[in-house]
């Protein structure tokens, strides 16, 4: 989408603090960090919400990329929080579909 903020970082046409790309996915440091990592992984496919997918494929390799991305790349072995928000009611602020990777701190629930 020509509108959508994280199709154009995705595309390159705005900066971001990359961490991750590949054919399906793009993973970058968000700026307005709620821990110490903050990540988020999109995939390059514009899907407005989780709502609104309905490819189990893309969304395992979404989950599978926010796994590696944490262990791998973040390396948060003490552990982490994989988060999606839906819709306004869900906190979704963004609506391009996204998965924040939240870790290097004990978060409350």
């Amino acid at each position: 989408m020509s509108d959508c903020l994280f199709c154009k970082i995705a595309a390159g046409d705005i900066p971001s603090g990359k961490v991750y790309e590949d054919d399906d996915v793009y993973a970058f440091k968000d700026i307005h960090p709620k821990a110490p990592t903050h990540v988020l992984v999109i995939p390059r496919q514009h899907i407005a919400t989780l709502a609104d997918c309905h490819d189990p494929a893309l969304l395992g390799t979404l989950m599978d990329r926010a796994r590696m991305i944490a262990d791998d790349i973040l390396q948060l072995a003490a552990g982490y929080r994989i988060v999606i928000n839906v819709r306004d009611g869900g906190g979704q602020e963004v609506f391009h579909l996204h998965v924040h990777i939240l870790g290097s701190k004990k978060l409350p629930f």
